[in-house]
């Protein structure tokens, strides 16, 4: 009789929205035992009797390897790996909770995307703010929605780390037969892409919901993305890392797609919405909203011009109308296409 397979050491997941969830479950798809935490403990027992996430991820039923464990403590508890998959806005706090719990052997992987409003921190430097120096981290991010990855459609993703091994092993420990994970060596680049791209979608909301048509939406995702390469070479990342999932990719997916929380918020803003009402409607995090400060801040703190980010943070925060934004983009003085300063 041959012997029994060693039980792989489980993977912690904290964070059980959306993504979180989804994650989870592609974890347990592909072999590993899984433990998903939440704050809200009653959502989490109800997880646990219905075998899925009716809020957020409904018709995903969790495989068995899917345990849910309210207490923090205890998820992270001789786990192999934690991967944290909150809001930027609570991105440090979770740190905080999980530094004083978190092994030093365990790996700690995060899926938040967005720079900190309040400092402009990617998040793997508030990582290191909060931790010090660890050997094994990396950040997840690429073109997913989460419905997708649940209901087990074929999906890439890129996964970046400083280390090259541990990149690959989370890659490794993600991939199956519908699930395929690239590792990347450029953690700034793949944060700059999630941060950048949200904005931009929220103005691709906007300009389809204004009928600005085919012509303009490709033209807000190209020029969006020089605008994201830019301001990612700018903070040390690689230009190629833009033609990638993580920039390219995150970028067309969360623009033309109406499961976009962001493009979905522009459109009702396009409609007459007003961002609270907006908000409301949604339900869940618009990362974009937030974003469009936090992306404008850190530009004009590097000296990037951002003009479509700049327009687009004209039209949530100052009232100006997106119409006019366009407008102003459209007679700024012809230029080279390939410009640094484009």
């Amino acid at each position: 009789m041959a012997a029994a397979a060693t039980p792989r050491a489980p993977i912690a997941v904290i964070g059980a929205g959306s993504w979180g969830t989804a994650l989870a479950i592609q974890f347990a798809r592909a072999g590993h035992g899984v433990r998903l935490w939440s704050r809200d403990a009653a959502s989490l027992a109800r997880m646990g009797r219905e075998r899925c996430n009716a809020r957020y991820l409904p018709g995903a039923t969790f495989p068995d390897p899917v345990a849910v464990e309210p207490d923090l403590a205890q998820a992270l508890r001789g786990a192999r790996d934690a991967v944290i998959v909150v809001p930027s806005h609570a991105f440090r706090a979770m740190l905080g909770d999980v530094a004083r719990l978190l092994d030093p052997a365990t790996g700690l992987a995060w899926a938040t995307k967005g720079f900190e409003l309040a400092t402009g921190l990617l998040p793997h430097q508030v990582a290191r703010a909060v931790l010090g120096e660890r050997p094994n981290v990396a950040v997840l991010s690429g073109p997913t929605f989460a419905r997708e990855v649940g209901a087990g459609l074929p999906t890439a993703m890129t996964i970046a780390a400083p280390d090259e091994a541990f990149a690959r092993r989370l890659a490794q420990d993600l991939s199956s037969e519908q699930f395929r994970a690239y590792t990347s060596a450029d953690i700034v680049g793949v944060e700059t892409g999630g941060a950048v791209k949200n904005v931009l979608a929220v103005g691709a909301g906007l300009a389809d919901g204004l009928g600005f048509g085919a012509n303009t939406r490709i033209a807000l995702i190209t020029r969006g993305l020089a605008e994201m390469m830019r301001l990612g070479v700018a903070l040390g990342a690689r230009s190629e890392t833009f033609m990638g999932l993580a920039g390219l990719g995150d970028l067309v997916l969360t623009c033309t797609d109406d499961q976009s929380r962001n493009r979905r918020f522009g459109l009702l803003l396009a409609g007459g919405a007003t961002p609270v009402a907006a908000l409301h409607e949604i339900g869940q995090v618009v990362e974009g909203y937030p974003a469009a400060r936090a992306v404008r801040a850190v530009a004009q703190r590097e000296g990037v011009s951002m003009p479509i980010v700049e327009g687009i943070h004209r039209t949530l925060y100052d009232g100006v109308p997106a119409a006019e934004v366009v407008r102003e983009l459209m007679t700024r003085p012809v230029r080279a296409e390939v410009d640094r300063k484009s």
